[in-house]
C-alpha cells in the first residue's frame, strides 16, 4: 500500500505522534523521557521548529509543530532516528523502537490551535493516569500555564490571544479554565478528526488541495 502523501508548506501546522513498535514502551523512566525532549530540543533548534504543545506518555508521545521552513519530515526523523538509537542501546532493545513513519496530522490553525493543545495536555488525563493535567510533569501544560519554566523549546505565546488580554497571568489562568472545561466535555470535539489527516473544516480541506503538487 503506498504511503500517503505529507502536505509541507511553510507555516504548516501538524499534530503529530508516534507510537512504539508492537506498542511497546518507548521511555521506560523518566531518564528516557529527559533524553527525549533533550534531542527534541535540539531538533527544534536545528530546523527552526516551533513546539505549541507536547505530552510523554508510556508507548507514544503528542506534539503540535509549526514549521515555518516547511520542513517537518527532516525535523522529525532527526528526533526519531537520534532518540531510537539512544533509546535501543541504553535498554539493550534490538529492531526497531517506533512503529513505522510518525503520524501526522494538518491542524487548521486559525480554529483548532487551542483545541488541539489542549486535547494533548489532556492525554494523561483520559488515559487515567492522574487526575488533573498538572499533576503529569512530561506535558506542556504547566510551563503554559505559568506553574513551571517554560522550557526554550515550547513556545506559549499563543496562550495570551485566550481572551483578548494582554496581561499573562490573566491569559494563563483562562488557559487553565479551558483546559478544565474539556475535562467536562462527554464529547471531545477531536474525536471525529482521529483517523484523518486534516484537522478541519471543508474550506481548510479545499485550501490545502489547492496547496498539493
Amino acid at each position: 500500500m503506498a504511503r500517503p502523501l505529507r502536505l509541507a508548506f511553510p507555516g504548516g501546522l501538524y499534530h503529530v505522534s508516534a507510537r512504539g513498535n508492537g506498542r511497546q514502551p518507548i521511555f521506560e523512566d523518566d531518564a528516557d523521557r529527559e533524553r527525549f525532549l533533550m534531542v527534541f530540543g535540539s531538533a527544534i533548534t536545528r530546523y527552526h521548529v516551533l513546539c505549541h504543545a507536547y505530552c510523554l506518555m508510556g508507548n507514544h508521545y503528542h506534539l503540535l509543530l509549526e514549521t515555518p521552513e516547511a520542513n517537518l519530515s527532516r525535523a522529525m526523523r532527526q528526533l526519531n532516528g537520534v532518540y531510537s538509537q539512544a533509546f535501543a542501546r541504553r535498554h539493550e532493545r534490538p529492531g526497531h523502537v517506533l512503529q513505522g513513519r510518525f503520524h501526522a496530522q494538518v491542524v487548521d490553525k486559525d480554529t483548532y490551535l487551542r483545541e488541539v493543545c489542549r486535547y494533548i495536555v489532556l492525554n494523561p488525563v483520559r488515559a487515567g493516569l492522574v487526575a488533573y493535567p498538572g499533576q503529569w510533569p512530561w506535558s506542556s501544560y504547566r510551563a503554559t500555564a505559568g506553574e513551571a519554566p517554560v522550557p526554550v523549546f515550547l513556545t506559549v505565546n499563543w496562550v495570551l490571544s485566550l481572551g483578548d488580554t494582554p496581561s499573562r497571568e490573566r491569559a494563563e489562568h483562562r488557559y487553565t479554565q479551558f483546559v478544565e472545561a474539556g475535562l467536562m466535555e462527554g464529547t471531545k470535539p477531536l474525536e471525529r478528526f482521529n483517523s484523518e489527516l486534516v484537522v478541519g473544516d471543508a474550506e481548510f480541506r479545499a485550501r490545502l488541495r489547492r496547496r498539493a503538487p
